[in-house]
C-alpha cells in the first residue's frame, strides 16, 4: 500500500491545546509505514476526548502529546472539534481500527508488531486472533500489562529479543503514554502507539459496539452499557464539549 500524502494536509489542528494531525486511516498507515524504516523512533497517539480534558491538568501528558510523531482523532468529540478549525478533518482513526489495519498490511510491508499489556492472556489470545484473521501477519510477540518495576528488565529484554517494529502498548491513558515516553529508548522498536483497550476487543473477551450504534457516533454509550465501569470516562464528553465551545477560535482555551 503507498498513499501520498500531503505533509500540508497532515498539519495538526489544536483542540483543547493539543495537536490532532488531519489525516485518514490510509494516511495515518503510510505515515506509520515511513516511520518504521525511518531509524529514529516515533511516538504514534490516538487521542481522545478524555485524553484532551486531562492534558488540561497534566503538563506531562501535555508535553508527550506535543512531542509525538503523529496524533490521530480517535473519538467523535475529538473529530467534531477539529472539524471546527479545519473542515477537511473528516475522518476517525482509532486505536483499534489502527492496529488491526496494521496487521491486515503487516504481511505486506513487512513489518512486525508485538502487544504489551491488558491482562495476563489477552494479549496474547488478541495475537494469535490476528495472525488467524491476517494469513502472514507478522505478530512478534505478547506480554500482558501487569508487571512490576522489578520485572521491567526482563520484559524490555523480552521484547527486544522479538524485535518487532511496532510495540503496541494498552495500559489507559494515561499511563501509557507516559510509559513510553519513560522507556522507548530501552526499546529496539521504530514505532509506539498506546492503545486502550484495544487489545480486549481484537482478543474477543469485549465485543465492538453494533453497526448500529457505530454508523450513529453512539459507540460511547454501548459501552457505557456493556461495562457500567467506564461511566467515569464517559462522564468527560459533556466536560469536553463546554471546554471546547469556550475555547478560542484557534483552539486554545481561554
Amino acid at each position: 500500500m503507498t498513499v501520498i500524502t500531503s505533509e500540508a494536509h497532515m498539519q495538526p489542528v489544536k483542540v483543547l491545546d493539543i495537536p490532532v494531525n488531519c489525516t485518514s486511516m490510509e494516511e495515518a498507515l503510510d505515515k506509520i509505514a515511513t516511520f518504521v524504516t525511518s531509524g529514529e523512533k516515533h511516538h504514534v497517539i490516538t487521542a481522545d476526548s478524555s485524553m484532551a480534558v486531562m492534558s488540561r491538568q497534566d503538563a506531562q501528558l501535555r508535553d508527550i502529546i506535543e512531542a509525538a510523531s503523529l496524533v490521530t482523532p480517535d473519538s467523535v468529540g475529538i473529530l467534531w472539534a477539529a472539524h471546527r478549525l479545519n473542515p477537511a478533518m473528516q475522518a476517525r482513526v482509532s486505536g483499534v481500527e489502527l492496529v488491526e489495519e496494521l496487521c491486515k498490511y503487516s504481511p505486506i510491508q513487512g513489518f512486525s508488531l508485538y502487544f504489551l499489556g491488558a491482562s495476563p492472556g489477552i494479549a496474547q489470545l488478541a495475537c494469535e486472533k490476528m495472525a488467524e484473521r491476517y494469513p502472514g501477519a507478522k505478530m512478534a510477540g505478547a506480554h500482558h500489562g501487569f508487571f512490576t518495576e522489578n520485572d521491567l528488565p526482563q520484559v524490555i529484554q523480552t521484547i527486544n529479543d522479538a524485535k518487532p517494529d511496532i510495540l503496541c502498548v494498552a495500559m489507559g491513558i494515561p499511563r501509557q503514554e507516559k510509559w513510553i515516553a519513560a522507556n522507548k529508548h530501552l526499546i529496539d522498536a521504530s514505532v509506539f502507539i498506546g492503545v486502550g483497550g484495544t487489545f480486549d476487543v481484537l482478543s474477543g473477551t469485549v465485543k465492538r459496539a453494533p453497526k448500529l450504534f457505530q454508523r450513529l457516533k453512539l459507540e460511547w454509550l454501548w459501552r457505557v452499557l456493556a461495562n457500567p465501569k467506564k461511566i467515569g470516562k464517559v462522564m468527560m464528553l459533556p466536560k469536553f464539549v463546554w471546554m471546547v465551545v469556550n475555547s478560542t477560535d484557534d483552539g486554545r482555551s481561554r
